[in-house]
């Protein structure tokens, strides 16, 4: 039996005890937890009153209380005796925040308590909340995992599909001769980079979770945890393709980058070489001396432009002759 007060008292965010049929009933003060039926407390350990009820609650062993509210990146699973503490990393889908921002979500889990904590809000635990409230979500704690895993991958998966069509829209850019934007390119492999690093370590705590002989787990929910693990393995083998299809992109985009610095090089010289006879005789006939040819005739200047415009058209033509042009 958990006294109502006692998990009230947690400051926690949600707390809630599942009803075994897909449902929520508040817990308050005054009210007693049903022995047989799962509580659900998730805390924002940022906050004083939840900080200090995971410092001084009885419910979860010393060694998990700094594991909860911990800066653990990495995703991970432990077993404490009756309990599991696992650590997750969501898809960051806040406002005003970018999607490779991972933020994390903690839980120590047993067969009638979860305490999750997080510091940045997770769509994933709204949307199991939302499920419960409609009387369709997870009936007890494997239950509950397995959903919550659920959901990190599809928001995962989606973000996958996302930089898919960005990188299959630079191709298509790249076919018609257009360079993307700075740094839009490295955005996305950083994206990647990131995904990859996080999410494999969570492939191997889903597979690890299938695989565990939990007593509150029953088969059937290992087998769509394995599940699970299965599907997010493909999106990393998306992700491998993607960081692969991104470096053939940056060649490629180097290639015409320099292909258009070599054009522009090249047509710079051509001119060049058009104008330097003309630039040689303006040159010579430039002088301040005496005895130039043609100074005093009245047709002089018009003779000399006209000549200077012959000669330029023959340069152009020996250009376009050799092949130049």
């Amino acid at each position: 039996m958990v006294a109502g007060k006692t998990l009230q008292h947690s400051g926690a965010v949600h707390a809630y005890q599942l009803d075994g049929n897909g449902g929520i009933t508040p817990i308050g003060e005054l009210d007693i937890a049903k022995s047989e039926k799962t509580c659900w407390l998730h805390l924002d350990y940022t906050l004083p009153a939840s900080a200090r009820w995971l410092n001084e609650t009885a419910l979860v062993p010393d060694s998990v209380r700094r594991a909860l509210t911990g800066e653990s990146a990495r995703p991970r699973v432990t077993r404490l005796g009756e309990g599991t503490l696992i650590t997750l990393r969501s898809i960051n889908l806040n406002l005003n925040a970018r999607p490779d921002q991972l933020v994390a979500v903690r839980v120590f889990i047993t067969d009638k308590l979860i305490i999750s904590t997080r510091r940045r809000k997770v769509l994933a635990i709204d949307e199991i909340l939302t499920d419960l409230k409609e009387g369709n979500g997870p009936t007890d704690s494997a239950s509950w995992l397995v959903s919550i895993a659920e959901a990190l991958t599809d928001h995962t998966s989606e973000f996958i599909d996302d930089l898919h069509e960005k990188i299959i829209n630079l191709e298509d850019d790249l076919l018609d001769q257009k360079i993307p934007a700075r740094g839009e390119l490295a955005l996305i492999r950083k994206q990647l980079i990131v995904l990859r690093r996080y999410m494999t370590p969570q492939r191997d705590v889903f597979s690890r979770l299938s695989g565990e002989k939990l007593p509150w787990m029953q088969d059937d929910d290992r087998r769509r945890m394995q599940e699970i693990a299965d599907r997010l393995g493909r999106g990393l083998e998306d992700l491998d393709a993607s960081v692969a299809r991104t470096t053939v992109l940056s060649d490629e985009i180097t290639t015409l980058m320099t292909d258009a610095m070599n054009r522009r090089t090249y047509t710079m010289s051509l001119l060049a070489m058009v104008f330097l006879p003309t630039t040689f005789l303006t040159g010579l006939f430039g002088v301040n001396l005496g005895g130039i040819p043609g100074g005093d005739a009245p047709f002089g200047f018009l003779t000399f432009c006209l000549m200077l415009t012959v000669l330029i058209g023959g340069v152009a033509w020996w250009l376009k002759h050799s092949k130049w042009l």
